[in-house]
């Protein structure tokens, strides 16, 4: 039965037709977001989300089957885990008022893709182990929003309130202009001395800043937009060559294994031709020697 099972997991066609599933869930899914079709096929989504689930739950069996008796290896996997839990939450016995989290279990089986293509498993795996890194450039970043805030509560605070009268709008402000989303207009409107347009009212004494918005805006784009992203990058790159080399070296050692153990049944298959081969010759031997006292006694 272990057999069995090892020789269904490990097939192609298996691995395939489980990624064609988890496409269907995510796509049954979408579908129901439509209240006219989910009414007019509303059973027919139910059946499919159930044979989709069977399907799910055969999965999983045939995978702790293919351990033998030693079945809590399967969960030593972290992906496996996961989406041990997935199909899991399915199952939960949830009534109306908890249909939400049911919807988000069956929307976050489309997530099964990551476990199914070992790609996406390796950029995940990236990025997890680059965590630790994105946090230290995460910290960076938020220095620097924050010295930038206070300057730009210092320099422009008077003439354009809406952004830049408070720590808090100051900072919501600059995570506009990092994401580049027309940063121009509060360039502008520092250089000109014109305040924002919610604000004209409000301003008693506007004061123009061309060389100091310049210096200002120009300095954090380039620091924050540019510099900060190319951390971020260099990080996740780098996380990806790490896991790629981890992957190569569990390769590497799976295959060596494998050629260990077929190694070892060529020696086994090479003694027993030499053992039959000693057999012949011992009674090609013994057939001599019982011939030989016949031929003596005839002469």
């Amino acid at each position: 039965m272990t057999v069995f099972c090892q020789r269904i997991v490990t097939t192609r066609w298996f691995q395939t037709s489980i990624v064609g599933v988890i496409l269907a869930a995510g796509a049954l899914v979408g579908l129901e977001t439509y209240p006219a079709l989910n009414q007019r096929f509303g059973a027919w989504f139910r059946g499919m989300d159930h044979l989709i689930l069977g399907i799910f739950v055969g999965e999983m069996l045939l995978k702790i089957g293919a351990q033998g008796r030693r079945s809590w290896r399967f969960f030593r996997d972290p992906w496996n885990c996961f989406d041990f839990f997935i199909v899991a939450v399915c199952f939960l016995p949830l009534d109306g008022q908890y249909l939400a989290v049911l919807r988000l279990a069956r929307v976050l089986r489309v997530l099964r893709l990551v476990t199914a293509l070992p790609r996406l498993q390796l950029l995940v795996g990236a990025l997890l182990k680059g965590l630790p890194s994105m946090g230290y450039v995460g910290l960076l970043l938020l220095l620097l929003f924050y010295i930038y805030a206070v300057i730009g509560v210092f320099l422009f605070g008077v003439n354009d309130p809406a952004r830049f009268g408070s720590l808090s709008t100051a900072l919501l402000s600059l995570f506009q202009v990092v994401t580049l989303d027309n940063w121009t207009d509060m360039l502008y409107s520092q250089m000109s001395g014109s305040p924002a347009a919610g604000n004209r009212g409000n301003l008693t004494s506007p004061e123009a800043r061309p060389f100091a918005a310049v210096v200002y805006f120009i300095s954090f784009i380039l620091l924050g937009t540019m510099i900060m992203l190319n951390l971020f990058i260099g990080v996740i790159i780098s996380g990806m060559q790490e896991t790629q080399r981890e992957a190569d070296s569990a390769e590497r050692e799976r295959h060596r294994a494998q050629l260990h153990h077929t190694t070892l049944g060529d020696e086994l298959k090479l003694l027993e031709r030499q053992l039959d081969q000693f057999q012949g010759q011992l009674q090609a031997l013994r057939l001599r020697a019982d011939r030989a006292p016949d031929s003596h006694i005839n002469r």
